[in-house]
């Protein structure tokens, strides 16, 4: 994931430039007076960043970890068949 940083008064008179240089996994940094202060990131990015403070999704990773281990797995074909 790679990072840019732009201030936020060159954001503020910049802004549709701003996000089309940034492309999916990047993270555009914003800093106020010299210092980090907020981040702007790509939608997918922070659908995944929720997903994974979703209490019932890492229970349910979990549990998918521990029937993979237990090998309660099926192969594509058995779940598909011949679609």
């Amino acid at each position: 994931m790679g990072t840019k940083t732009i201030s936020a008064s060159k954001l503020r008179s910049n802004l549709a430039d701003a996000l089309d240089s940034i492309s999916d996994n990047e993270v555009l940094i914003v800093t106020r007076r010299g210092k980090r202060d907020r981040a702007i990131i790509d939608l997918d990015n922070l659908e995944d960043i929720l997903a994974v403070q979703n209490p019932k999704y890492v229970k349910s990773i979990a549990e998918a970890r521990e029937q993979i281990k237990k090998g309660e797995v099926y192969t594509f074909e058995e779940v598909f068949g011949d679609l």
